[in-house]
């Protein structure tokens, strides 16, 4: 089974970013998260439509 979700810090490695754009990003909407516990999780669908677009 394939992860829906990763890290902040594995999601802006995956595309080459910093961690604070991926934080941006998440304040302007642009890519979609959950919480779990304490832990924000990017849901790695919403990389990949980034990813895509660039």
């Amino acid at each position: 089974m394939e992860p829906i979700c990763c890290s902040v810090l594995d999601a802006a490695k995956s595309i080459g970013v910093s961690r604070a754009t991926i934080y941006n990003w998440m304040k302007e909407g642009r890519i979609e998260t959950s919480r779990v516990g304490g832990r924000r999780l990017v849901k790695i669908a919403s990389i990949r439509r980034l990813a895509e677009a660039a």
